[in-house]
């Protein structure tokens, strides 16, 4: 599946049309000085006559196998025309298979010759001549060595279109081949000049290949190449038309057809000068390389812009709108020639424009919506009483607020510079992104590029076939999703970052872990800095919260402390990334109790992480403590009692520390700390041992704070109460300023003692986190997505009398009104308990 979309083999932009390939009218191809635009495969015979398939009376072959050819008494004679086509299929085969041997002969002496004083050919060069060329032989060798068993014991069972599927799915290596072709002959040329020796190999092995004497250009050799697919076309098509309907092969030779078919245009596009449409200036194919969805912020506003990277510019394209039925296209806002595209410095960042950013919790209201949507959906779906216009108009409001959160939540800069011209400022979700464009754009700008400006119709060529090049489709928004395709997990992923290796030289390392959510990624959790090594231990384990992710990434990065290089810009991360890699969350690997160890290769280094799932319902449970002693699960009233204080020693020191130390931390409270740092302190607290302030002054600032919320959430009942929890989500409801403000103040007299007074503690304090905003990233609102679940979900009793359904329902639509509570009472002018106290009689009518 993965290679196919790299080639632009998907499944939806391939229409079985018996006018065409693509079943657009002689018209559309033709642009206003009626030149070919549209690269695909032609039928006029004077284009390309090797690229055509061709029947005996020179009309073009139609995809589509004839109907109705195999009528019953025509079945048997079809199988054994079936098995004549493959016979045939096999023999040339086994030539091409010898062919490609004989190539492969020289390989292993060469590479022995490499590594001595006398190399006939360096490494390098051995690389760029033989590139490929193994894995070609691998393929058809396992092809052949699969298939021919099945012909020798022939009869109608044998099923073999599986085999030739995934031969269609490798085609892959020859674009690849077809690639670095020009290269590979340009090296060989230049070691035969330099190298007697190779030159007389070369001499033998040159009468072997196919076509390739030397006055042999490129195009006949790649179309040598291409003659074995286009091969391919021919044979599937006339297996197909033997094959009958109902056999098993037939929608998988469908496939393969399909795919060969696919690929043949791609690489037809690249060989055939007078039909691609535009060339670069140096006269060399222009491919797309890479394309995405980003946010540009242009004249201070977000817009989404579908991107192009092509070999040698990059070009920023939004979608046109179209009317209903016409073939969508796109419409140019800039390009940029890589020769003159540089990433914009440090320093040119002063006069950065404003950008609009929405407040968090607006961001995380959306994805309540959306997944409070998502529930209705499902349960429309559920009930299906032919309401799908329900579903629809779900759907699209579903789209609205996706597209809206898409558009609104990335805040990394990623800017573009025009050395003639304009500069650009997109802004993406992830650091992983950034640096995949910034790597893909940075290797093509180590060719020697030559500045290119195209005129008005070859930008309109390249606009216009932009539509059909591009390999991401859709925007990253779940509505886009079938309904088949795995909704992803909800839930807690526990994340131990073991160790890496693989560094050159010692640096300050540490990694960031991502998770998608909602379509696009944000960063979830930040390792300590190791310093001055090449082999980081950091065993770090990680509470990560999933919304629907089907994955995780992990970047490392070597920290910076060079403050000359520190920008003014808050979101600009200089430090630099060393490696990057990520792993599908496969909900069955996933989801079993126990750790799973995995290792990411990042261009050299490994990182070791292990992982481990608890969905959501399993998490959410406060289990009651039997033990007496201790603090962690035990009443707040007793730990206060036994103490003989107003608020829990544990709560008192956690907040001390964390005001001391973490105040400018980064990511505050919602950065997990280490596992088993956390359960050293739940010990020493449970144990009330001496030496704790010690522990404490050591610990990472991280652990403390989560420990503290530890201590929350195992509490067998919740701070703000499970007798009180419905009023809660009532009064939060309430419209009317006045009436909410009453109600809320109410309840807050209502808790037991020991309760509002720890309560009010942590409120002073997360006020005074929020103070630091601009330096530890924490508002208010995060503070209440991280606390609010914490202070107020209700214990395991309570959920069964409530019959919950989906564990996402409950979770999506509690969770924010849980949020929503203690975001009220931290945005509240600051509350006393004396005051709250005296107005006890005041207001003693019942809420």
């Amino acid at each position: 599946g993965e290679k196919r979309s790299s080639l632009g083999m998907s499944r939806n932009n391939f229409n079985y049309n018996t006018d065409g390939y693509e079943g657009d009218t002689a018209e559309d191809r033709k642009s206003q000085d009626g030149s070919e635009t549209m690269p695909f495969i032609d039928e006029s015979p004077t284009m390309s006559p090797h690229l055509c398939a061709r029947g005996q009376d020179g009309e073009a072959v139609s995809p589509t196998p004839p109907e109705g050819l195999l009528s019953g008494g025509d079945t048997e004679k079809g199988l054994e025309m079936k098995k004549l086509v493959l016979s045939g299929f096999l023999a040339s085969e086994e030539i091409y298979i010898n062919q490609l041997e004989a190539l492969l002969l020289p390989v292993k002496p060469f590479k022995a010759t490499a590594t001595t004083s006398k190399p006939v050919l360096t490494m390098e060069q051995i690389e760029t001549i033989f590139f490929m060329i193994q894995d070609i032989f691998v393929i058809h060798k396992e092809f052949y060595d699969a298939i021919s068993p099945n012909i020798q014991q022939w009869d109608e069972k044998v099923t073999v279109g599986h085999l030739f599927q995934k031969l269609a799915s490798q085609l892959g290596v020859y674009k690849a081949f077809v690639d670095n072709y020009k290269v590979a002959v340009e090296t060989a040329e230049k070691c035969s000049l330099a190298n007697s020796q190779f030159q007389k190999i070369s001499e033998n092995l040159k009468v072997k290949g196919p076509k390739e004497s030397k006055d042999c250009t490129t195009t006949a050799t790649m179309e040598g190449k291409t003659q074995v697919c286009c091969l391919f076309v021919l044979f599937f098509q006339d297996l197909l038309k033997h094959t009958p309907k109902d056999h098993p092969d037939f929608p998988l030779l469908q496939d393969a057809l399909r795919i060969s078919q696919n690929f043949l245009s791609s690489i037809n596009e690249e060989i055939d000068p007078r039909r691609t449409a535009v060339t670069t200036p140096k006269g060399e194919v222009r491919q797309l390389v890479k394309d995405g969805f980003l946010v540009e912020v242009s004249e201070g506003t977000r817009k989404l812009r579908h991107v192009f990277l092509f070999t040698d510019l990059l070009l920023c394209a939004k979608m046109k709108k179209t009317a209903v039925g016409r073939h969508q296209q796109y419409e140019c806002k800039w390009y940029i020639p890589l020769a003159d595209l540089s990433f914009q410095t440090l320093d040119d960042s002063d006069s950065l424009p404003h950008i609009q950013t929405l407040p968090e919790h607006e961001i995380e209201e959306m994805k309540i919506k959306i997944s409070s949507i998502k529930s209705e959906i499902q349960k429309e779906k559920k009930a299906q009483k032919s309401q799908s216009r329900n579903v629809d108009r779900l759907r699209k409001k579903m789209n609205e607020q996706e597209s809206c959160l898409l558009l609104h939540s990335p805040t990394i800069p990623f800017r573009i510079h025009n050395k003639h011209g304009k500069s650009y400022l997109f802004l993406l979700s992830s650091d992983y992104e950034r640096s995949e464009w910034r790597e893909s754009i940075q290797k093509l700008q180590k060719k020697d590029l030559q500045a290119c400006v195209l005129s008005s119709v070859e930008l309109q060529v390249l606009t216009g076939s932009c539509f059909k090049l591009r390999t991401v489709h859709n925007i990253p928004v779940t509505s886009n999703k079938d309904d088949e395709e795995s909704p992803g997990l909800y839930g807690f992923l526990h994340v131990i970052v073991h160790k890496a290796t693989g560094f050159k030289e010692s640096a300050n390392l540490y990694c960031t872990l991502e998770v998608d959510s909602f379509g696009y990624f944000v960063s979830k959790a930040i390792t300590r800095v190791f310093r001055d090594t090449t082999e980081p231990q950091w065993n770090e384990e990680f509470e990560i919260e999933l919304e629907g992710s089907q994955c995780l990434r992990i970047l490392c990065y070597e920290k910076c402390y060079d403050k000359s290089k520190l920008n003014k810009d808050d979101n600009e991360i200089v430090d630099k990334i060393m490696g990057k890699g990520q792993v599908q969350l496969d909900p069955q690997t996933v989801q079993s109790k126990n750790w799973h160890m995995d290792v990411i290769e990042m261009n050299g280094i490994k990182v070791e992480f292990s992982m481990k799932f608890t969905s959501r319902d399993l998490s959410l449970k406060r289990t009651p403590s039997k033990k007496q002693s201790g603090v962690f699960g035990v009443k707040i009233s007793v730990v206060t009692k036994r103490e003989r204080s107003k608020v829990p020693y544990i709560v008192r020191q956690c907040i001390e520390e964390v005001e001391k130390r973490g105040i400018d931390e980064v990511g505050i409270y919602r950065i997990s700390g280490v596992a088993t740092d956390i359960q050293a302190l739940k010990a020493a607290f449970d144990a009330n041992t001496k030496d704790i302030l010690m522990m404490l002054s050591d610990m990472d600032i991280n652990a403390i704070a989560g420990t503290l919320k530890l201590y929350f959430r195992e509490l067998p009942e919740p701070l703000l109460t499970d007798r009180l929890y419905p009023a809660f989500m009532e009064g939060i409801a309430l419209s009317d300023p006045a009436a909410k403000e009453n109600c809320m103040m109410h309840l807050l007299r209502s808790l037991p003692d020991p309760n509002l007074i720890t309560f009010l503690t942590l409120l002073e304090h997360l006020k005074r986190v929020a103070e630091k905003e601009p330096v530890n990233k924490m508002s208010l609102h995060n503070l209440a997505t991280v606390f609010g679940p914490t202070l107020l979900r209700p214990s395991e009793s309570e959920i069964s009398k409530a019959h919950i359904t989906l564990a996402s329902d409950i979770w999506s639509h509690d969770v924010m009104a849980q949020v929503q509570v203690l975001l009220y009472y931290l945005q509240h002018p600051p509350i006393s308990f004396a005051e709250l106290k005296k107005n006890t009689l005041y207001f003693s009518t019942d809420v």
